[in-house]
């Protein structure tokens, strides 16, 4: 039972991260969290995470816009280091509160809480009209890639902010899920270097074949995903993204992800 959530949850996690940018480590670590330790939990989803974007840019490195790729990427990659670094530290701040919801103890943290309310802002700003009509020219593209990475590392939901700068900086649908998983795949090594997660911990607590089918299954969520991406529309996905802003953003302040 175990291992088919696992390898369900990949695959539809990897599914909607191909058009959002990000859901795939939000959704899996969590799920993982229930069967292993934290840090077991974390390890697993990084290295998941991480294959996932190299093989979706397997598919789109084509499509990639580089220019937005430099502009955007070397900031988020070079920010996501004080931010993953500043986590270490707010980790240590006791939490606001727990309570209990259908034999499930939800933990409020102040980080928590502080990356829902930020995500409920940015979908909040999804919504309104001005923002909607609002393009973001190239040069002020190093500020959102500083943005995004910091609180990538901070919080570990980097994709959410990535895909509400790139979403409005001109690229096309194709450009949009290139470019998303190039900066992505960055950003996941640097934080990688800086957690130091260690894989001898990840090997000697999961077993390698359910890695590796947990693995198999997010490749197929991105290959499955292709097939429809030719179908989706920019506005179609500005919809995708808010709306899972604001689900994510209200379960990470509820404390129940």
């Amino acid at each position: 039972m175990m291992a088919i959530f696992l390898i369900v949850t990949s695959f539809v996690a990897s599914f909607l991260t191909l058009f959002s940018g990000f859901g795939l480590g939000t959704i899996l670590m969590p799920v993982a969290a229930l069967f292993f330790p934290v840090a077991t939990a974390v390890a697993l989803t990084a290295f998941v995470h991480l294959l996932n974007n190299l093989f979706k840019l397997s598919l789109l490195w084509r499509q990639v816009h580089w220019p937005v790729l430099l502009r955007f990427g070397l900031p988020a990659m070079a920010m996501a280091v004080p931010g993953a670094w500043l986590l270490a530290r707010l980790s240590l701040l006791p939490e606001l509160g727990n309570y209990e919801i259908a034999g499930v103890t939800a933990e409020i943290t102040p980080i928590k809480f502080l990356a829902g309310l930020l995500l409920i802002v940015f979908a909040t700003m999804e919504w309104l009209p001005f923002f909607n009509r609002l393009k973001i020219s190239l040069r002020w593209l190093p500020v959102g890639g500083a943005l995004s990475g910091f609180f990538g590392g901070l919080t570990g939901h980097q994709g959410a902010f990535r895909s509400l700068f790139l979403i409005r900086a001109g690229l096309d649908k194709n450009q949009l899920v290139a470019s998303n998983a190039a900066i992505a795949s960055m950003v996941d090594i640097a934080r990688l270097i800086v957690y130091g997660l260690n894989m001898k911990l990840l090997l000697a607590h999961v077993d390698m074949s359910l890695l590796v089918l947990a693995t198999v299954a997010s490749f197929a969520g991105v290959w499955t995903g292709t097939a429809f991406l030719y179908k989706m529309t920019i506005s179609l996905i500005q919809k995708i993204v808010a709306v899972m802003l604001y689900a994510l953003g209200f379960l990470l302040m509820a404390g129940l992800i």
